[in-house]
């Protein structure tokens, strides 16, 4: 697994669990969901994720977004 890969399904999980969080706990959960994807956009726009700096450190290799 690559560090593109990794992102693309943290960020998947975490989106399917803010929604089922909304659907049995709050719908105030779909917040997280919001976050998400606006973190998505802004690391599609400039290159700089949060998340793939953390799973390049924890020894994933680059795939060619991140890299």
């Amino acid at each position: 697994m690559n560090v593109d890969r990794a992102v693309m399904a943290f960020a998947g999980l975490i989106i399917l669990a803010s929604v089922l969080l909304a659907l049995y706990v709050s719908p105030y959960w779909l917040a997280l969901t919001g976050f998400v994807g606006l973190n998505l956009l802004q690391a599609s726009i400039t290159g700089f994720c949060p998340a793939a700096m953390i799973f390049s450190k924890l020894g994933l290799k680059s795939g060619c977004a991140f890299s």
